[in-house]
């Protein structure tokens, strides 16, 4: 009972709590559109893995350009109100592409459009939000809220494809994306409510923090380059569910949206339990558990790639996304842990630009491999090649490196 009271230590905190909320009927709702707008290209393309992968591109190439930019506005303005004015923009713009559907004729350039214009926003957003978790629990329980964040992202993962399949399959896909529409309005309420003298912010925000401080400070820290390296090969040829999903649902087991949204669910249960095992960490993760949990990543995934049935499929996948989490998780910490402050914006700047940055990449690759071999083999080959470049990365991990706490992690 002590145990599980302990996970949950960050709800104690009002702030946390209510963004805790907020967040998580608005994920949910997010991971609602994702499913819909999905289905609606596969609907419009022709079962195209390449049209898929393009959509997935675009709502990722602005993290490429924009995110670096976006944790120097972390480190420099309130990042409660970045995070504010973001929710209402991407509100804003889910409202207007529900109504574009319901009211006009639709076409896949206007969903490349929304989805590029929502990437913008989202490379402001994502790491002004995980930068925000620390101001607003303190360094102590860091650990516990970064890993109640994954819990809510992947409790929205698990509830939001299985009702999207249901309300897709019922309503259609308009009114899943207007429901998202709405649920922005939690997100910032939760925001709203807070109370800004609880915020554990830096002590000041220096008008002069630029991109390229951050830059060096993270390579003068070999600790910090290792987990970002693995990060972004992860991203780049394991981290692609969003296209290979639908179509291992349509193509190859040829079921509807309901089996896809259970695909999307098995993924995001193993991914949830995972987040609430790290709930109980209080201690920077050494680089051994960073590169052990992606070992275990890229050997899951390669198997699902090789699953014959739907039911094994769904167990695979929550094997996975459990490792696929808990390296996540195991990076974020380890990164975050031993950053200082100052630099935090940036420096986690830099871990989204990378862990999101690689998608549109690797969302062109893999639908290039989902049309030409099939989605089984695209599955296989990104775990293949995470299993590759996690074996390189254990020939630099120390045999053994002592435990650093909290306070001990900063430099």
């Amino acid at each position: 009972m002590h145990t599980l009271k302990r996970a949950f230590d960050s709800l104690s905190v009002r702030n946390f709590r209510l963004f805790f909320l907020g967040q998580l009927l608005s994920v949910t709702c997010t991971w609602m559109m994702v499913i819909a707008q999905d289905w609606l290209v596969l609907e419009l393309s022709g079962d195209s893995g390449t049209a898929l992968g393009v959509v997935t591109a675009l709502q990722f190439t602005p993290v490429l350009l924009l995110t670096l930019y976006g944790g120097r506005l972390a480190d420099r303005h309130s990042k409660r109100r970045i995070l504010v004015l973001a929710n209402l923009t991407s509100g804003t713009l889910s409202l207007l592409l529900a109504l574009w559907l319901m009211l006009g004729e639709i076409h896949l350039w206007h969903i490349w459009l929304f989805a590029l214009l929502l990437g913008a926003v989202n490379s402001v957003e994502a790491p002004t939000r995980i930068a925000f978790v620390g101001e607003m629990v303190g360094n102590e329980l860091l650990p516990n809220a970064s890993a109640l964040s994954g819990a809510y992202f992947n409790a929205a993962r698990v509830a939001g494809p299985a009702a999207a399949g249901l309300l897709i399959a019922r309503l259609g896909v308009g009114p899943v994306i207007l429901l998202n529409a709405c649920s922005y309005l939690a997100a910032v309420a939760g925001l709203a409510l807070m109370r800004p003298a609880e915020l554990h912010g830096p002590p000041s925000r220096p008008p002069g923090a630029r991109i390229a401080d951050g830059l060096r400070y993270v390579a003068r820290r070999p600790d910090l380059v290792l987990p970002l390296t693995l990060v972004g090969v992860l991203g780049l040829a394991g981290f692609n569910f969003q296209l290979t999903l639908p179509l291992l649902a349509k193509t190859e087991f040829h079921t509807g949206s309901s089996a896809f949204g259970l695909l999307s669910s098995s993924l995001a249960a193993g991914s949830l339990l995972a987040a609430f095992a790290a709930t109980a960490r209080r201690t920077r993760p050494t680089a051994a558990v960073v590169t052990g949990s992606a070992l275990a990543f890229g050997a899951t995934e390669a198997l699902t790639g090789l699953a014959p049935t739907l039911p094994t499929a769904c167990l695979l996948l929550s094997l996975t996304g459990f490792a696929m989490m808990y390296f996540a998780q195991a990076a974020n910490h380890r990164i975050q842990l031993g950053s200082d402050p100052a630099y935090r914006g940036r420096v986690m700047a830099l871990f989204t630009l990378i862990f999101m940055g690689t998608t549109p990449l690797g969302a062109l690759l893999t639908g290039w491999l989902s049309d030409h071999w099939g989605p089984r083999w695209a599955l296989s080959t990104g775990g293949l090649l995470s299993l590759t470049a996690t074996a390189l990365a254990l020939t630099l991990t120390p045999a053994s490196e002592p435990t650093r706490t909290l306070d001990n992690s900063r430099t």
